[in-house]
């Protein structure tokens, strides 16, 4: 590779590292051939961009990224691929159910939305985090109890006039 083709890879790994929020380090080497396309083909479905890059590039890259990498280049070890996901979450799924068939891929690290985590014993953390639709979803259910449960109450007085003051006196207290 010359040192224009690595200026470029560099360059483009340094605007989709720019680009994305979730970005997973993961070691897949051991996997054959065959559960290298499954694992490709699950990202894939998942919505996530998977690709295999050289530790000094990609660490170069981070360098020259705005962004704060902590301590995720010094795990720059060995074989690296990495994974770029819309959802901060979803990368870990796919991992965590890969691996009920397989040991890897491993976990080296995430970098989501900011936050650092090294090391595979984060998996879990990881799949737990919600994503932004999630947490809506949660957010937006929180909301709506108070006022079902209003309608609720309302709709077992009778809907008389007498028994909605009633229940509306006691939602108050």
């Amino acid at each position: 590779m010359t040192r224009e083709e690595k200026s470029q890879v560099i360059e483009e790994l340094t605007t989709q590292l720019a680009d994305n929020t979730h970005i997973y380090l993961t070691d897949i080497s051991g996997l054959n051939a065959k559960n290298t396309s499954e694992l490709r083909r699950a990202c894939f479905k998942a919505g996530i961009k998977m690709s295999v890059v050289k530790n000094t590039l990609l660490e170069k890259a981070m360098a020259a990224s705005v962004k704060d990498f902590g301590e995720l280049p010094k795990i720059l070890i060995g074989n690296t691929s990495v994974m770029y996901s819309e959802t901060g979450n979803a990368p870990a799924k796919v991992i965590k159910a890969f691996r009920k068939k397989s040991d890897k891929p491993l976990l080296k690290g995430a970098f989501i939305e900011e936050a650092i985590y090294i090391g595979d014993e984060q998996l879990d953390v990881l799949v737990d985090i919600k994503s932004r639709e999630e947490l809506i979803g949660d957010i937006v259910g929180l909301l709506q109890s108070p006022a079902k449960n209003v309608i609720s109450a309302l709709k077992s007085s009778g809907g008389k006039l007498a028994g909605i003051l009633k229940t509306l006196s006691e939602k108050e207290g």
